[in-house]
């Protein structure tokens, strides 16, 4: 494998080549019009544009991103996550044109594409799976016949959904058929399939997902868990591994779970297991996603393994060199989603001029980073800047330095989750360990962030004056 196409962008499309440039792979960048100027495009040995901003035009077009690595004689395309990344159409395409697909099989991504293919795969590993139906539906009447017999609060969810589209909580009888309706539109527009499924809503969940690694040899590994409790609109924004809560025990259960849910798909390369944990600490199998996660640098830090390299080893027939007993987690790990979002105002995407932008330095602290200062956000994309990542010998010790990473991450121009972050982190929910996903829901109002952030601003004057006043007193001092 001597040059890979990053089907991607951003931070991911960087992140990717990095680990290619360290094993001396050449890498070919793509890119749309709107991101002619980006640091993926310079970081490259080659780029091609392949259209125009919208990803439709662009960064979605298999069939043009096919036709580029073949004029460029590439061996292997990494999709990175988002995008391509899941689709079984364009991992095929790849087959097809004897290009390897980072990533896994078309069947395995088909499979685990669908939640009720997923839970059809796996049955018959006896993982626990939340109580509800096993088949999609969309009358209903049949809704309310399920939903009576499993008790509510049901949850009702896109079959071939994902990013919390198609979502509905249902806590009464009489708001099932409306929320129905509406998860039904919104899966239809979202994914192109209206299907939905109905289960039993954990009250008081954890998410709780474990990292996992297949080869074409027959081995399969867990890297461990990692926490993603903390979510907007049912999308993580803070991670960590490993998770505050797992006992010894119950991580080599979930583990050696995630390893059967990959053994049932015959997957191979890096996915990703994800579970529920209840307030009783029972797990129920959720789904898997068949790519590389946004938040897999927790996992790399607390395991020391490059996962991109393994990816690349496994996509070239090479066998894991590893064994389970090899593997110990080591530290604490926690990283940060900075979109540019306004945490103020219902964290909504707040795109513009970066006029400043400074990342912080240090040891412990990694940014996994895709702007530059004077750079304008485009709006066609998700609104990731980064993802901010620290590293500590404990809990306490990772969580103290992303307090601190934060204070020294400055920019101007767009509002950012960064303060969001810091409220997460000196919330005592959180410090202790004990929240579940609704910690948003129970914690956090754009007041109280308003609230701490005057706090510190009034803090801060204080000192200033303080120091203003001493440093008067010395310079009035007789020689």
């Amino acid at each position: 494998m001597k040059k890979i196409l990053i089907a991607n962008r951003g931070e991911i499309a960087i992140r990717v080549m990095k680990t290619a440039q360290k094993m001396g792979i050449k890498t070919v960048a793509v890119f749309s019009t709107a991101d002619r100027n980006a640091p993926h495009v310079k970081f490259a040995d080659e780029a091609v544009c392949i259209g125009k901003p919208p990803s439709n035009q662009s960064y979605l077009r298999g069939d043009k991103i096919i036709e580029v690595a073949k004029a460029l004689h590439v061996d292997a395309i990494h999709p990175g996550y988002g995008f391509l990344s899941e689709n079984a159409a364009f991992a095929e395409l790849c087959e097809k044109n004897n290009i390897i697909f980072i990533g896994p099989r078309s069947k395995a991504i088909k499979i685990m594409g669908s939640k009720l293919a997923a839970k059809e795969a796996v049955k018959q590993y006896n993982i626990p799976m939340v109580p509800g139906i096993d088949e999609a539906i969309t009358d209903a009447n049949k809704a309310k016949v399920i939903a009576k017999e499993i008790g509510f609060p049901i949850l009702i969810k896109a079959s071939a959904g994902g990013g919390g589209k198609g979502m509905r909580v249902v806590e009464k009888e009489s708001d099932l058929e409306s929320q129905m309706n509406r998860a039904i539109s919104e899966a239809t527009s979202a994914f192109g399939d209206g299907s939905v499924f109905i289960e039993k809503y954990v009250t008081s969940p954890r998410h709780i997902e474990i990292q996992v690694m297949a080869d074409s040899h027959g081995h399969v590994l867990h890297f461990f868990e990692r926490e993603c409790s903390i979510q907007r609109r049912h999308q993580k924004v803070v991670e960590e591994a490993p998770s505050s809560v797992l006992t010894p025990e119950l991580r080599k259960k979930m583990g050696e779970a995630a390893i059967k849910v990959a053994k049932s798909c015959d997957y191979l390369g890096a996915g990703t297991v994800e579970f529920l944990l209840d307030e009783k600490h029972n797990f129920y199998f959720l789904e898997m996603n068949t790519r590389l996660q946004v938040e897999h640098p927790v996992t790399e830090l607390i395991s020391g393994v490059d996962l991109v390299e393994l990816q690349i080893r496994v996509a070239r027939g090479e066998a894991l060199q590893m064994k389970q007993d090899d593997l110990k987690i080591n530290g604490h790990a926690l990283e940060l989603r900075v979109y540019a979002e306004d945490p103020l105002n219902n964290f909504l995407p707040s795109v513009g001029h970066l006029d400043v932008y400074k990342l912080p330095v240090g040891e412990g602290i990694r940014v996994d980073n895709g702007f530059e200062e004077g750079m304008d956000i485009p709006i066609y994309y998700d609104p990731m800047l980064s993802k901010l990542i620290t590293y500590g010998k404990t809990r306490e010790e990772a969580i103290q330095l992303m307090v601190k990473a934060i204070e020294d991450y400055h920019v101007e121009g767009v509002q950012t989750t960064l303060p969001f972050g810091k409220y997460v982190c000196e919330h005592e929910a959180f410090k202790s360990g004990n929240f579940d996903t609704h910690f948003v829901k129970n914690y956090y109002s754009p007041e109280a962030l308003k609230e701490q952030t005057e706090q510190e601003a009034k803090i801060a004057a204080l000192i200033a004056v303080k120091q203003y006043i001493e440093d008067q007193k010395l310079l009035r001092l007789p020689n």
